[in-house]
């Protein structure tokens, strides 16, 4: 994910495709630029799903960006 997403486009980007209730890009604590990854919640499983099958491997603000599911942390 580019470093100059914003959560607007986040959210413009997942609309598309079902209700967006949650969006935090996650921050470089000593720099407090952006990471490259966000987190977001749709409460609709289904339209998470499709917005995952859309989105992945799409450009967004001129990167290339991977959707998936969360998964736990090891």
């Amino acid at each position: 994910m580019s470093s100059d997403v914003t959560e607007t486009d986040l959210r413009n980007a997942f609309k598309t495709y079902g209700e967006v209730s949650f969006v935090n890009i996650i921050m470089d604590r000593w720099n407090n630029g952006s990471r490259g990854f966000a987190i977001l919640e749709m409460p609709n499983d289904d339209e998470g799903t499709a917005a995952i099958s859309a989105l992945n491997g799409k450009t967004l603000k001129g990167k290339v960006i991977v959707v998936n599911e969360a998964r736990p942390k090891k």
